[in-house]
């Protein structure tokens, strides 16, 4: 890879010409009215550059050089995909936009296995299309969700959400928009011994390395899809997991036991789409900030008409209507099934989400799911409002919560307004 001195010294030396400046020295030269190097002084074009094209090394309209790891078409589709994220609210990132390049980039070059679109890719690709799409820049972790859990935040989600209901008219259709939203298991505690200086006994702590993820998925009307369990490392060994979970659960593994960009592929094609309702369009909310959307799952939601909207950073705790509600609700009833302080294996997991899952829903699942979706102002579509009455505190919605909650504090607990938000410790 180039030295950032390298690359700084490719930007100051890129080209100040344009083609039509190259074409006129070319017609020029080939009229006889000027020689290669009084053409290239006059139009202000590089004399190699035009020598090659006079000589035929290079054709009209080509560039010198080695040729691009994108094609014009290729980086074309990729400005297109660029836009269409920034326009639904998907960070518009280095990573995303890298991710999505190395796959149009494989599926061109399908016998390479490791993409080469470097630095100095990016650097050009940056300088092409300056004018065509806005780059953001990595964000920063300062702050939390107090930084970006904001107001300002909240409507222009809303604005950009009322443009997409409003021109893919689904204002009216709640069967037609749908949430989905991760949740973190612990699959038990640990005793931490405290050192004998501090010493007042043994305390317990979640074990955070050891957890599992479950992706539930809901419409605005409250029909569910059955959920995405993802297990950390690997899935347990035989098939009971699977035999005993829920009705057409689905199941994966990643190394950190959460979604990721394959994982979230994965459930899009062979999950969502086969047990969501076959009328189009769809609207899919989600949080897409955690990890780059796949370029099949873009191109896979054109076809099928389904519309992704991404939440803002950090604020999925106040606009996510599964956390406003089902989610909180789901560790409720699975914490009281497992006791306070014992913890369930990886084979004995799926069973008791089974439990609970069923337990929730039957009980007031569908109706705490429209509840949130109307709390977080998704549907009906209104201007967002956070009342102390309204939304659940964000503590309760934390997956190593030390304590039980009961139903009743879960629906008393909130959050204060977003203008009032103060970093959490």
């Amino acid at each position: 890879m180039p030295s950032r001195n390298t690359l700084d010294k490719i930007e100051k030396k890129h080209k100040r010409w344009t083609e039509e400046d190259m074409e006129r020295a070319f017609i020029e030269v080939k009229s006889g009215r000027y020689t290669v190097r009084k053409a290239a002084i006059q139009f202000g074009v590089p004399k190699s550059s035009l020598g090659d094209r006079v000589s035929g090394r290079v054709a009209p309209g080509r560039r010198s050089g080695p040729p691009r790891l994108l094609s014009p078409a290729d980086e074309e589709r990729l400005v297109e995909c660029a836009r269409y994220l920034s326009e639904h609210g998907f960070p518009l990132n280095k990573q995303q936009l890298v991710s999505l390049a190395s796959a149009i980039y494989k599926r061109r070059n399908r016998r390479v296995a490791v993409s080469k679109l470097g630095q100095t890719w990016w650097s050009n690709f940056k300088r092409r299309q300056e004018n065509n799409i806005s780059i953001q820049p990595a964000e920063r972790g300062v702050g939390g969700r107090a930084a970006c859990g904001r107001k300002e935040a909240a409507d222009r989600f809303h604005r950009v959400m009322s443009a997409v209901m409003n021109s893919h008219q689904v204002e009216e259709k709640p069967h037609h928009i749908f949430s989905c939203s991760e949740a973190i298991f612990q699959l038990g505690r640990k005793k931490l011994i405290l050192p004998k200086s501090v010493q007042l006994g043994s305390k317990l702590m979640s074990a955070l390395n050891d957890h599992i993820s479950v992706l539930s998925c809901f419409s605005a009307a409250g029909l569910d899809l059955p959920p995405f369990i993802v297990y950390a490392k690997s899935c347990p060994q035989g098939a009971s997991y699977k035999t005993q979970g829920p009705p057409e659960a689905l199941y994966g593994s990643s190394d950190s036991g959460f979604v990721n960009t394959e994982l979230f592929k994965k459930w899009f094609l062979r999950h969502f789409l086969l047990y969501a309702p076959s009328d189009r369009p769809l609207v899919l909310i989600f949080d897409g900030n955690k990890w780059p959307v796949h370029l099949e799952v873009l191109e896979v939601a054109w076809r099928e008409k389904v519309v992704l909207l991404c939440l803002p950073p950090h604020c999925a705790h106040v606009l996510q209507p599964l956390d406003a509600g089902f989610s909180p609700l789901l560790k409720q009833h699975f914490l009281t099934l497992t006791g306070d302080g014992c913890g369930v294996s990886k084979n004995e997991f799926s069973r008791v989400l089974k439990a609970s899952y069923e337990a929730v829903k039957d009980d007031q699942g569908v109706r705490v799911v429209v509840d949130g979706f109307r709390k977080c102002g998704i549907y009906p579509l209104s201007a967002f409002t956070s009342h102390e009455s309204d939304r659940m505190s964000a503590h309760s919605l934390s997956p190593v919560a030390g304590s039980v909650l009961s139903t009743s504090e879960l629906d008393c607990q909130s959050v204060r307004d977003l203008d009032a938000t103060q970093p959490s410790a």
